[in-house]
């Protein structure tokens, strides 16, 4: 069975770090795009990356951006969400998702693309 098993999640103080993980399970994320998203409490989930499969070039939402990083380690099968300086807005559930295929561009507009999802992480910015 494929799976996409997310772990790393928290609490952390404004400004501290976190990096989450996203591991296939099942299967190898090689020529899988892979995005991760966010979903805070009475808000609409939010794209946050999104990394094509085919260039490994990954985009960012500007509310994220010189803050996050996604980084992919083929050997442990793994994608990476490195989050520094982290505000209490970046709280929220964090979601990986995974899609197949070939693909140059990738963009988190439609979360439909994505057929492989994780179990979710709370990540909580407070002090």
């Amino acid at each position: 069975q494929q799976q996409l098993v997310e772990s790393g999640g928290g609490l952390v103080q404004p400004g501290g770090s976190l990096r989450l993980s996203c591991a296939g399970s099942g299967f190898t994320l090689i020529s899988y795009s892979v995005a991760w998203y966010r979903q805070a409490p009475g808000l609409e989930r939010e794209g946050v990356s999104c990394t094509s499969s085919a260039t490994e070039t990954t985009s960012y939402a500007d509310s994220v951006k010189d803050r996050f990083a996604v980084s992919r380690d083929n050997i442990k099968n793994t994608v990476f969400l490195q989050m520094d300086n982290l505000k209490p807005e970046d709280s929220g559930i964090y979601y990986c998702a995974a899609k197949w295929g070939w693909a140059t561009s990738c963009s988190t507009d439609d979360a439909g693309f994505f057929d492989l999802w994780g179990q979710g992480l709370q990540v909580t910015v407070s002090s």
